[in-house]
């Protein structure tokens, strides 16, 4: 039995010179969530999403060798999945100049199990994506990686190219005003 795969050095080490297989499924296990999280939140769309990160993970991997490691695996697959998803929207905008688009909503999935609470949820979380859209792109994308995905200032810093302290203004601000938002919604009403 193979030793397990726990390294993101062990991966990358395995899919140059061993097991391609299986270390490229242990690699899109490790970072699936992160990819795909990233990718909707950049396009808001499902469908999008799921595109982005197959074309993220067979980007990486076909370029996986070239690796450096002058940064974190997980700094390099955000700044792909970025080149992705601005791939993406410039042709989704290309596309929508020549059609219509049909306005359909993303659905959330929602673990609840009454209707009433899964249709209250879908709810908040529509509404609060779009109180995270109000923030500027700087503010938001701190505040998710920080907030969401659970990353340190130092790893943000790294993705970002922005100082800790310039980050900690960043998510202070954008707590501020989603604090703001929240309190004048309509959740805080009743």
């Amino acid at each position: 039995m193979a030793l397990p795969l726990q390294t993101d050095q062990e991966i990358i080490k395995e899919y140059c010179s061993g097991d391609q297989n299986r270390a490229a499924t242990v690699f899109v296990r490790k970072y699936q969530k992160f990819v795909y999280s990233t990718a909707l939140r950049y396009l808001r769309s499902h469908e999008d999403a799921d595109d982005a990160a197959q074309e993220v993970f067979i980007n990486a991997l076909k370029h996986v060798h070239n690796f450096r490691g002058e940064s974190t695996i997980q700094t390099w697959l955000y700044r792909i999945t970025m080149n992705v998803c601005s791939g993406i929207a410039r042709k989704r905008k290309f596309v929508s100049f020549f059609t219509r688009e049909d306005g359909s909503e993303i659905e959330i999935a929602s673990d609840i199990s009454t209707p009433h609470q899964q249709f209250e949820n879908k709810d908040f979380e529509k509404n609060f994506q779009s109180m995270l859209a109000q923030l500027p792109e700087k503010q938001r994308e701190t505040f998710v990686l920080r907030y969401f995905d659970e990353l340190s200032y130092e790893e943000i810093s790294q993705m970002l190219g922005t100082s800790v302290g310039g980050l900690k203004a960043n998510y202070f601000q954008a707590v501020q005003k989603l604090a703001k938002l929240l309190k004048n919604s309509e959740y805080m009403k009743h």
